[in-house]
């Protein structure tokens, strides 16, 4: 191609079967003249001389401190095109062969391309990166700008165009509000309206978000929580709340409570919120509702709502700015802020498991209305709740009152006795590689762990969470049908005793503390909780099953001590001296009470971790 007086090659626009191309001679700031190409999966540069004289022979160039420039960015990695006026395109950080000659600055027409890259060191941070390209002639730089959205058309329909977000000041650091502040920008260019709530004290997101009519809700694309885990639970609680009704859990048939009223109405306490159901609590038989889709499949009875679950357009979203952020570690493999804003602008989208629970007393004499709360992540008794009620005396600490409070608890050892049953789950219906030991089965040493079994870790694109979400199985249509899928050989099992602890897990609850989290294999969507279960044993014991889950690929499952069992559903009932338990960070006082895992009930701004 022959250059034009004032340095730059014609712009070419051609067609290669169905592939559009445009292709210019345009100036990149900070690295020099490029010849530019656009194509179906996004944009690429070569330096002119390079593309001249055939020379670039890699993906990437090397400034002359040794840091490398991509030449490339893809469509998908795009979230915002942005064309300025007027500019000034700097020299080139290159040496002086391959850029403008030193001391050589311009002004031009510009417009500049914000996308990301993912870490070399750690493939799920994403950094922001911003390309700036310039040329003199206005109309080209248009041109660009309008065909890079063309482009970029079809992935906008999965892209928010209209968020509501909830700020909490004081979580974690107090940092919630610089938080945002940090991310905002990120939105502002991605043209992504927000409303913005502050709030001001406890239960204040719940109040905003149960009250809010569907219709308003529905105007939005989603909710965006920038807060720690406590606070998700808290506006997820606020969502499904007035809006979902899902039959009881199911139970043993000697599970006996003391729901008398059907359509409850259910008060709502800021740090506790509940629902009102509208369906029979009659306990099921181990084997109703026979069906081959799998289990916990739950339809939403109100034909009326607008707003339903599961649904795959309205989505919730978590920046990071709580003291543990395990949630938000699970689902995009990092506790960055602004790779979690990027996965939002972008439209990512992951299932999540939801954990239904039911308390039915509080204490052993109360006679209480059945009260309903959803679990993101966990449900813990025991040393667990200890810790958080704990905690909440030092809250002026900071995240490090957890340490604090986890050593008080650790020193007095407090065991709990309570009888648990559970749901089998039949290896055929397991989607994981089976774990050596699960259910009590294979040799398990008192002394010490065995050697860690084979792990299916969840991550983008998991198979696992992919192919056993399928909201046509998980809603049942006719309010003649069962509402749970259990096949016809699964039975109850119990466990009966003394427990250190008992957790139910729904995801793998990663945090910088574990960084396996409780549960290495546990996924995303796969419609099963991990159940733990910590038997009463000698003070060594208990810290060696906590140092191995301080450990990466610790193993702190395979002890004698440690039941682990993978069910759908569980049901509780505590006999004596008595704990509190731990939702997602929020305490819960429960004599006794009743859980279901609800598959892929919620969708996600988020991708899963990559691996």
């Amino acid at each position: 191609m022959d250059g034009t007086n004032d340095g730059f090659l014609r712009n070419e626009s051609r067609n290669r079967g169905e592939e559009s191309i445009l292709r210019s001679n345009l100036f990149l700031d900070h690295f020099g003249e490029v010849v530019v190409t656009l194509n179906s999966d996004g944009l690429s540069w070569k330096l002119l001389e390079a593309a001249n004289n055939k020379m670039d022979r890699s993906s990437c160039w090397v400034t002359s401190h040794g840091s490398k420039i991509e030449n490339a960015i893809k469509f998908s990695d795009i979230y915002a095109v942005e064309f300025i006026n007027w500019c000034l395109i700097h020299e080139s950080i290159l040496p002086k062969s391959g850029g403008f000659p030193v001391g050589h600055d311009s002004e031009m027409f510009c417009f500049m391309v914000h996308g990301f890259q993912r870490s070399k060191t750690q493939r799920s941070l994403w950094i922001l990166t911003t390309y700036t390209f310039g040329h003199k002639d206005l109309q080209i730089c248009q041109t660009w700008v309008n065909q890079i959205n063309a482009s970029m058309e079809e992935m906008q329909a999965d892209r928010p165009k209209s968020l509501l977000v909830f700020i909490h000041p004081l979580s974690g650091k107090r940092n919630g509000c610089r938080t945002w502040e940090t991310v905002a920008p990120i939105f502002s260019r991605a043209n992504v309206k927000t409303k913005v709530t502050v709030t001001e004290r406890a239960g204040h997101a719940f109040d905003v978000i149960s009250s809010m009519k569907d219709e308003e809700l529905k105007s939005h694309d989603g909710v965006v929580a920038i807060g720690g885990d406590g606070f998700f639970n808290e506006i997820l609680n606020g969502l499904l709340s007035p809006r979902y009704k899902a039959s009881y859990p199911p139970a043993p048939t000697d599970f006996v409570h003391t729901a008398e009223n059907t359509e409850s109405n259910l008060v709502h306490h800021p740090n506790e919120t509940t629902s009102k159901s509208s369906h029979q609590n009659e306990p099921l038989l181990s084997n109703s509702g026979p069906n081959s889709s799998g289990f916990s499949n739950i339809r939403s009875e109100d034909q009326d709502t607008i707003l339903s679950f599961p649904n795959e357009k309205f989505r919730l979203g978590i920046i990071p700015a709580g003291s543990t952020d395990a949630i938000v570690i699970c689902t995009t493999g990092t506790r960055d802020p602004i790779t979690s804003a990027l996965h939002i602008v972008l439209g990512k989208r992951v299932r999540l498991d939801i954990a239904q629970v039911v308390r039915w007393k509080t204490s052993i004499l109360s006679k209480d209305a059945p009260s309903v709360r959803y679990a993101a992540s966990f449900a813990g008794y025991g040393f667990y709740g200890d810790v958080i009620k704990e905690s909440e005396k030092y809250r002026w600490m900071g995240p490090k009152r957890y340490d604090y409070a986890g050593t008080k608890v650790f020193l007095q050892h407090r065991s709990y006795g309570a009888d648990i049953r559970f749901l089998e789950v039949k290896a055929e219906n397991v989607n994981a590689i089976p774990v050596k030991g699960l259910q009590g089965r294979g040799t398990r040493s008192l002394w010490g762990p065995q050697k860690r079994p084979e792990r299916l870790v969840c991550h983008v694109n998991c198979s696992v969470c992919t192919e056993s979400v399928n909201p046509t199985q998980m809603i049942t249509k006719s309010p003649t049908e069962t509402d749970y899928m259990i096949p016809k050989d699964s039975r109850w099992l119990q466990s009966k005793g003394h427990f250190l602890s008992v957790g139910a897990a729904v995801i793998s609850c990663r945090n910088e503390r574990a960084p396996d989290g409780l549960v290495a294999d546990a996924h995303l969507a796969d419609g099963f909780l991990h159940l733990i279960l910590v038997k009463e044993c000698p003070r060594a014991f208990y810290l060696w099953h906590l140092t191995q889950l301080a450990k990466k690929d610790g193993s702190p499952l395979n002890f004698k001590f440690v039941e682990h069992h993978k069910t759908p559903a569980f049901t509780f009932m505590s006999f004596g001296d008595e704990s509190v338990w731990n939702l997602d960070g929020e305490l819960f006082q429960a004599h006794q009470l009743s859980a279901q895992v609800l598959r892929g009930l919620v969708s996600l701004f988020a991708s899963g971790p990559e691996v």
